[in-house]
């Protein structure tokens, strides 16, 4: 198990804000996230209609399952550095240190870069082993290949770490905007021009770097780029005192490490099993799987945003050491999370047939059980992520990493059995109780855990 990160008294000012500014704050960033992905997430249902019915079922298939690959492995090998710069940027940048954040801020691009180089590496090796049991045959090997290293040479971790450090949530929401933005036309473009495999994956990939380059702009606007340019010319060698922060911090390489570990076993349980069908049952059949669970996925999105927005906040009150103030906010979340899952799986069942005709066509119907059952997933993990998100504020990264192995280990356990038996809609079975198991698992270390990482500020009671 990896060792816990204490937060050290010391390092937490001697008073403490009001507890409601805590929810301002979270209310705040959330509020420009959602802005930022609420029309664009209708648009997302636009470039999926156009992909699913240009490629037809077999070919949606299989660009589903080189997407999903490609996420997989960028998952795998990327580190969560927005959480490590949001985490130890604090102090510093209140402290107005800018020696200490331009370090810090090296540290995390030399973490996003080392993925990239590690990713690329196996990408190569696991297509050269196992394309073909993914339908991968030569033709689309390289153009996955190409696609892949954009998707590792894009990770832009650090400068989404550096806009939720400055609370710009504005400015990274205009960022995250030009994916789905990007997508869309590029999709139009390609299906009126060279609707195949390797057409769309090109629109993809060009959405990537878009939004990279997006995001470093964005990052130049606060100042921050000048401000690592700076550390750089300082004369602290190559890496600019990146390689020095990581090699003082130990505590920063374990944190970096559980968060990398868990972000892992979470895209694991998401992208995993669209391998696992198309290894089973074939292209056709992780088309559909694909389609039900993207659609479902908004689900998943939404549970994001919520813990972008909520992580700097979460760290403040760490610092500040209002035990009673993270309590008060567990139960909100899981409550609000609550009615959001009831509402939307009520919508899920009335309109998902309607929607799956909508988006893949009448071929997509037959995917409506499964819907309901990624979408089941889906609200289990907006209630989970809120707690998983206090955790890791506090420090209790391996805790989170320990957890959702075991809810890993129970998905693939339910779909060693419900996938041959149910096919598609079994993985989707397994999907949700591995998300229930994640949960439960989280609620009790959560609420067990709080004397022992905080304490409540005076007047706050316990």
């Amino acid at each position: 198990m990896t060792p816990e990160v204490q937060i050290p008294p010391a390092a937490r000012p001697p008073s403490a804000r009001p507890a409601s500014a805590l929810y301002r704050g979270v209310m705040r960033n959330l509020g420009w996230l959602l802005a930022g992905k609420g029309v664009l997430g209708f648009l997302s249902l636009f470039y999926l209609a156009i992909a699913t019915r240009s490629l037809g079922v077999v070919g949606f298939g299989r660009f589903a399952l080189i997407i999903g690959a490609a996420q997989a492995l960028a998952g795998l090998v990327t580190f969560q550095t927005w959480q490590v710069v949001v985490k130890y940027g604090m102090v510093p940048m209140e402290a107005g240190d800018e020696a200490a954040l331009s370090r810090l801020y090296r540290a995390g691009a030399l973490l996003d870069a080392g993925s990239a180089l590690l990713g690329t590496a196996l990408a190569a090796a696991i297509l050269a082993v196992w394309g073909e049991a993914f339908g991968i045959g030569p033709t689309l090997s390289r153009a996955t290949l190409i696609f892949v290293v954009v998707q590792l040479l894009t990770i832009r971790s650090t400068p989404l770490g550096i806009l939720r450090l400055r609370d710009e949530f504005r400015l990274s929401a205009v960022a995250d905007s030009v994916t789905p933005a990007a997508r869309f036309v590029g999709t139009v473009l390609v299906a009126l021009i060279h609707p195949t495999v390797q057409g769309f994956l090109a629109a993809w990939a060009l959405a990537e770097l878009l939004t990279a380059a997006t995001y470093w702009i964005m990052v130049a606007r606060t100042g921050d780029l000048a401000l690592i340019r700076r550390g750089g010319a300082a004369g602290e060698g190559r890496g600019g005192g990146g390689l020095a922060m990581l090699r003082g911090e130990p505590g920063l390489i374990r944190f970096a490490l559980s968060t990398n570990a868990s972000a892992t076993l979470g895209l694991s349980a998401k992208q995993v099993p669209l391998l696992l069908v198309g290894a089973a049952l074939g292209p056709a059949a992780a088309g559909t799987f694909r389609l039900a669970s993207q659609i479902a996925q908004a689900l998943a999105k939404l549970s994001q945003l919520v813990s972008r927005a909520a992580f700097p906040e979460l760290v403040r009150s760490v610092r500040e050491a209002r035990a009673a103030a993270l309590r008060r906010m567990m139960a909100r979340m899981l409550a609000a999370s609550t009615a959001a899952g009831a509402l939307i799986l009520g919508v899920v069942a009335l309109c998902g047939d309607d929607v799956l005709r909508l988006v893949g066509g009448p071929g997509y119907v037959s995917a409506y059980p499964v819907l309901m059952w990624m979408a089941v997933a889906g609200c289990l993990e907006l209630a989970t992520v809120g707690l998983e998100t206090v955790m890791t504020a506090q420090g209790r990264a391996g805790t989170v990493f320990v957890l959702r192995a075991a809810s890993v280990v129970v998905t693939f356990a339910a779909a060693a059995w419900a996938l041959p038996v149910l096919g598609t809609r079994g993985m989707a079975v397994a999907v949700a109780a591995g998300a229930a198991s994640a949960l439960a698992l989280m609620a009790a270390a959560a609420w067990a855990g709080q004397p022992r990482f905080s304490r409540a500020a005076p007047g706050e009671g316990g």
